[in-house]
């Protein structure tokens, strides 16, 4: 079976039934979940660290710990999703969050702010991409990738609206006070949206794809195919989350200023925005295997382009902004993975496994970007060596077609 008519008889889903709150509310959630469980975090570390006395590394580690948690806990959260739908394990989730947050803000050590950042991770995995993925694949079927693509769209207003609202409180309050003001917000705007938002019947999966056994989603996990895109996605997602972090370093190395740098990697995550409306056009013109191999190796070539281009400043800012639009695209090739070959029937537990390692992979990412690019001579050096990275993630991208 061609790569096509693969994916297209994947989203043979049939109708759904359709909460007509839930997308307005998911588009709400995940601006606020994203904004103020992750993105907070960046612009306050360096307020916690100071008065604290605690060290950056210890502080990041414990943030890096909860998204190696959030990837664990998203697997048997995925099986959960897959039998009883989404409310309970967000609405459980965002709870978990506010209590988590609001756990950080009043640590007294760092001992407790490590485990608060644990349990934080728990609470990521029950209200980030995965869960409303799976809400949006199951109750709008066919029409998957436009709701998909609203959600991620939202999504990546996150930091463009917590960014400035948690520095401009942190300007005001101490970094404890600021957190706690933002667990009020995460209460206000997740509990409700989740919990009445979401109380839609979940429909019955839809029929196993004919590329799955009797025996469910292990012949799936077991296969070629699967093992082969999850490397590809762990190696991808290595590459891209290390370039993002490693951008601003390597912009100063190149004799762009702190603040020219920063706006180059803010003009990349608009380039997430503007990537994400092209998604749906791509999967209507392309198969499954050649979207895969064509977005990973095209950022594998931004990478590279960035490794090689010196200057001037405005032809770097290009690279970075095209880099975004590859990077935007690839979370919705991630989030259309499983049913594009394998269809809905276990698009939780399947989409989990795919994205646990991958997800581990970019917790450990900036540590490793940071600790090679001493001995590999600069960060232009660290960028070839990632660009190879995806470069054999492409490659093995190569070896995920489904056969049926």
């Amino acid at each position: 079976m061609s790569d096509l008519h693969t994916s297209r008889a994947a989203t043979g889903t049939g109708d759904r039934s359709r909460p007509r709150a839930a997308l307005p509310a998911l588009c709400a959630t995940q601006i606020t979940s994203w904004g103020i469980v992750y993105y907070a975090f960046p612009v306050l570390n360096a307020r916690i660290t100071a008065d604290t006395g605690w060290s950056t590394t210890a502080t990041t580690g414990a943030f890096s710990g909860a998204l190696v948690v959030s990837a664990l806990a998203g697997i048997p959260l995925g099986r959960i999703l897959d039998r009883r739908g989404p409310r309970a394990v967000m609405t459980a989730g965002s709870l978990l969050g506010v209590a988590a947050i609001l756990a950080i803000a009043y640590a007294p050590n760092l001992a407790l702010f490590s485990a608060a950042w644990l349990a934080a991770g728990v609470a990521m995995a029950a209200t980030f991409y995965q869960p409303a993925f799976a809400a949006l694949t199951r109750w709008w079927g066919e029409d998957r990738v436009r709701a998909l693509t609203i959600v991620t769209l939202a999504g990546g207003l996150a930091s463009t609206a917590f960014a400035p609202l948690t520095a401009t409180l942190a300007e005001h309050l101490s970094w404890r006070s600021t957190y706690a003001v933002l667990a009020l917000i995460l209460a206000a705007v997740t509990l409700p949206a989740h919990a009445f938002a979401l109380r839609a019947p979940w429909p019955p999966p839809a029929p196993p794809h004919p590329t799955q056994q009797m025996d469910g989603n292990k012949s799936v996990t077991r296969s070629r195919p699967f093992l082969m895109l999850a490397a590809a996605f762990t190696l991808n997602g290595f590459a891209m989350y290390a370039v993002v972090i490693a951008l601003v370093p390597l912009l100063t190395e190149r004799g762009a200023g702190p603040t020219a740098a920063a706006w180059a990697l803010g003009l990349g995550g608009a380039g997430q925005t503007l990537g994400r409306t092209l998604y749906a056009t791509l999967a209507r013109r392309t198969g499954v295997t050649t979207r895969t191999v064509t977005l990973i190796a095209a950022g594998g070539a931004t990478t590279a382009a960035l490794a090689a281009v010196p200057g001037p400043y405005s032809l770097l800012v290009l690279l970075s902004l095209l880099a975004g639009m590859v990077r935007g695209n690839l979370t919705l090739l991630q989030a259309t993975a499983v049913t594009d070959r394998w269809g809905a029937t276990h698009y939780g537990t399947l989409s989990a496994l795919l994205a646990a390692p991958a997800t581990i992979a970019g917790a450990l990412a900036p540590f490793a970007g940071a600790a090679l690019a001493g001995p590999l001579g600069g960060y232009p050096h660290l960028f070839a060596l990632l660009a190879a990275v995806s470069g054999t993630a492409a490659l093995l991208a190569l070896g995920t077609r489904s056969r049926c």
